[in-house]
């Protein structure tokens, strides 16, 4: 039997140079990959951030494993997010930040930042500074922190920005991973090769309004 880990109930969002979502209604199913797909500026971004609790919306109900986010939890547990590109302390190695970023929850040890930085495709020992990563690596590294906690739910606003051929390859091979370990991602996306690759749903967002594709 199916069950929905997130639900979206009639929510909209408005700011004052205008309506960024519009009355959307959407339930994504568990241990699947949800596609999203639009143009930017279409109310993507926008709908990822009230999921996290990031923003509140103007209207409407947002309900995440089981907790109304904003009533029942300000920022819902268990969900990894990369969401914009990933900010990152320049003068830190790759490991740093992580590690940093780890002692907040202090629910991982040094093993699984490891384990993460090594499943990217990345070097968990290298020195080098994040400054200066390119800008796949820097993407590399995002996913990575994203997965380091095990979390649920993953929520993946263009994760394959910056990539190669070969990359792309290796990040979408981790996607399906997580997904056959029972992980719900939703996956906004540019690329319809990762949409038809990956996901199991497929959305459209067009100017605020959510539109449900068949596959």
């Amino acid at each position: 039997m199916s069950e929905n880990i997130i639900t979206v109930t009639n929510v909209s969002k408005n700011f004052k140079e205008g309506t960024a979502l519009k009355d959307v209604t959407i339930a994504f199913e568990k241990g699947k990959i949800h596609g999203i797909i639009g143009r930017n500026g279409s109310g993507k971004t926008v709908l990822f951030k009230c999921i996290c609790g990031f923003i509140s919306p103007s209207a409407g109900e947002i309900v995440v494993a089981g907790k109304k986010v904003g009533k029942d939890t300000d920022i819902p547990d268990n969900v990894g997010i990369i969401i914009e590109e990933p900010s990152f302390l320049p003068n830190y190695s790759g490991y740093g930040n992580l590690r940093l970023l780890a002692s907040i929850n202090h629910k991982i040890k040094k093993d699984a930042i490891h384990a993460a930085i090594s499943k990217v495709g990345l070097e968990p020992d290298s020195k080098k500074h994040v400054r200066k990563y390119s800008m796949g690596m820097r993407q590399r590294l995002g996913i990575a922190q994203a997965i380091m906690e095990d979390p649920e739910i993953l929520i993946f606003d263009e994760p394959m920005n910056g990539l190669d051929h070969a990359g792309v390859k290796e990040i979408r091979d981790i996607l399906k991973s997580l997904r056959d370990k029972g992980k719900t991602i939703i996956l906004a996306s540019h690329n319809s090769e990762d949409i038809q690759e990956l996901c199991d749903t497929v959305c459209e967002m067009d100017a605020g309004v959510l539109h449900v594709k068949h596959r």
